[in-house]
């Protein structure tokens, strides 16, 4: 399928690594012109940098100036800007319980998982009405309807995150901004499988090995596996595009059957 975004920019967030460097990478793949931002970078975005036009910007995402500055990267370099994928997002598995969980603990889910988009959103969106028809895809989560207390806060801050995206998609619409949600369950990413992720982190509080606590986490999903980073870039990439142009509101889920209701 031709999804006819050859030739458009896109700004990424979160870029450097996992699900944001898979979008980056399907959308170069796709001749799109790309403005990946991240914290740190990583030796696979250097490597996307010379495979196509890719303006990498590092910088905090979860502050006004660097969204701003990504944004302002993206103008500069190639003139407007036609999609933003929000993909900054974290977790830190809370194994004491909620009485655990601090003040700085819910800011830091809050900052990482719902201000990051919503400071991105602020920036780009005059850009995006000007190249309208456009788009906002942004990553939640499968735990924004599926809370769980051992990501209390991360929970919270993903169904925020979805919130926020429904009530501006009712904004924008009017203006040919189309705005989504893709909710994954766990993917095979380092957030999950890495050291200090999610499968080390529980299995060290619980005594398990972190290949058990992986097991479980899709035990009794249809699919039976992790989803795999490209397989939500292109879910990305098609409601991004204008192949998908009356879409805009929803929420895709890509969790192998994890989410059992209607």
């Amino acid at each position: 399928m031709n999804l006819g975004l050859a030739g458009r920019t896109a700004v990424v967030t979160g870029a450097s690594k996992g699900i944001g460097l898979a979008v980056a990478r399907a959308l170069v793949q796709e001749g799109v012109r790309v403005a990946a931002g991240a914290r740190t970078g990583s030796a696979d975005l250097t490597a996307l940098a010379g495979e196509g036009e890719v303006a990498v910007v590092l910088a905090d995402l979860t502050t006004p100036a660097g969204c701003q500055a990504l944004v302002d990267e993206a103008v500069t370099r190639f003139g407007g800007i036609d999609l933003l994928v929000n993909n900054v997002g974290g977790v830190h598995p809370r194994t004491e319980g909620f009485l655990g969980v601090t003040d700085a603990d819910w800011q830091w889910a809050l900052e990482v998982n719902l201000f990051s988009a919503v400071r991105a959103t602020r920036a780009a969106i005059p850009h995006l009405i000007r190249r309208a028809p456009s788009a906002v895809v942004t990553v939640c989560s499968v735990n924004a309807t599926l809370p769980d207390p051992g990501v209390i806060d991360y929970s919270a801050a993903k169904a925020a995150l979805r919130s926020f995206c429904k009530s501006l998609s009712k904004e924008l619409g009017p203006s040919g901004v189309r705005v989504n949600t893709v909710s994954p369950g766990p993917v095979e990413t380092a957030l999950w499988l890495g050291p200090g992720g999610v499968a080390e982190t529980v299995g060290q509080a619980q005594g398990l090995d972190p290949a058990t606590v992986q097991a479980a986490a899709v035990a009794g999903t249809p699919t039976a596996r992790f989803t795999r980073p490209a397989e939500v870039a292109q879910l990305v990439l098609l409601l991004a595009s204008e192949t998908a142009g009356n879409i805009t509101g929803a929420d895709i889920l890509i969790d192998g059957g994890m989410v059992t209701t209607m």
